[in-house]
């Protein structure tokens, strides 16, 4: 009997014990899990530092170089504008109005010049040699194959000579811009414009023209200053977008040998590249209402530093990237890592369990 109570208690001892033994075991796991767990929390860090890194590009964006600051210029007189009693196209300032002034002056007037005096003399002639008097025996001639053959052959040669410039000509106004050429977005209205520059992040502001006290205390040509200009660089080509927001208006600067239609939803574009510093004016030119006369345009060309002062002070960027470019990129290590993070715990628990 003695032996009987002596197996029963060793039995329970021993179950005591492989019972402790499997009570200390999930023990284990939650020691092994804040482990893991401690590995991936630092994952989540990433972000803030993108969000330092992307702090000074915000900062150096709103920061002018050196000491550039916009100052609105003074336009000159007689440049880019009419001048009193003028009959000749305004100085050109772009290399495609530099092409289409000497096209007009070197062989459009010449040529038109010529043809003209010669079928006026042909006609003086005719009109003196084949009059009734000279002729009391009317003639019955009915044509001439020669001369024929001379009055067509001698127009199409000259039209054939005309045509390699002019479609030069035609052909460079239509050129695709090219990749860095500064885009504007020119919306005409009932009555004044709207430019916006979307790569420089400067949404659409309002150009209107200026009262007439204001323009001449300005120094600028009353029916052609505005309030606020459409602002460019020197020497870099400009690519126009255009639409009209409610009827047809044109936008149209004759210094920039410039005009195209603003067509409510269509988008037409043209280029121009302006070669000299300066303040030039242009008119809409498509009759849009009854305000038609009092929505001109005013374009100011800058050297780049200055123009690059300007879109700063309207809260854009000239170089054109926008301040939140590097923080898109930099938490693409963080992604990388919080996904990581838990596929790491997950090794762990069955090792923990194990």
């Amino acid at each position: 009997m003695k032996s009987l109570k002596t197996l029963v208690i060793a039995a329970a001892l021993s179950l005591g014990a492989v019972g402790a033994a499997h009570a200390q075991a999930p023990a284990t796991a939650p020691v092994e899990a804040p482990v893991a767990t401690a590995t991936a929390n630092p994952a989540p860090v990433a972000p803030a530092a993108a969000t330092t890194a992307a702090t000074p590009a915000k900062a150096d964006a709103a920061v002018p170089a050196g000491d550039a600051t916009y100052v609105p210029m003074k336009p000159t007189a007689g440049v880019g504008q009419p001048v009193d009693a003028g009959i000749n196209f305004q100085p050109q300032v772009t290399p495609i109005g530099q092409q289409a002034y000497e096209f007009n002056h070197y062989i459009l007037l010449p040529v038109i010049t010529v043809i003209t005096l010669l079928v006026l003399g042909l006609m003086l002639w005719a009109m003196a040699r084949y009059r009734a008097k000279a002729n009391p025996v009317p003639s019955k001639t009915t044509h001439n194959t020669f001369i024929e053959i001379i009055w067509t052959a001698i127009p199409v040669l000259i039209l054939a000579v005309v045509a390699v410039p002019s479609i030069k000509l035609l052909a460079a106004q239509y050129a695709p811009p090219s990749k860095d050429a500064l885009t504007i977005k020119v919306t005409g209205y009932q009555w004044y414009w709207g430019y916006a520059y979307p790569d420089q992040g400067i949404g659409e502001y309002v150009s209107k023209i200026l009262p007439e006290d204001k323009a001449k205390a300005a120094g600028e040509p009353y029916h052609l200053a505005v309030d606020n200009r459409m602002v460019v660089p020197v020497g870099r080509q400009v690519k126009l977008i255009i639409t009209g927001a409610d009827v047809i208006h044109s936008f149209a600067v004759p210094a920039f040998w410039t005009k195209m239609d603003a067509v409510p939803g269509r988008a037409n574009e043209t280029t121009f590249t302006a070669t000299k510093v300066g303040v030039y004016y242009g008119q809409c030119s498509e009759l849009c209402g009854v305000d038609h006369g009092y929505m001109p345009i005013a374009v100011e060309v800058l050297p780049v530093d200055k123009w690059e002062a300007w879109v700063r002070s309207k809260g854009g960027n000239p170089s054109g990237e926008t301040a939140a470019a590097p923080a898109a990129v930099a938490p693409t290590p963080a992604a990388a890592t919080t996904e990581a993070a838990p596929a790491a715990a997950p090794a762990a628990a069955p090792a923990a369990k194990n």
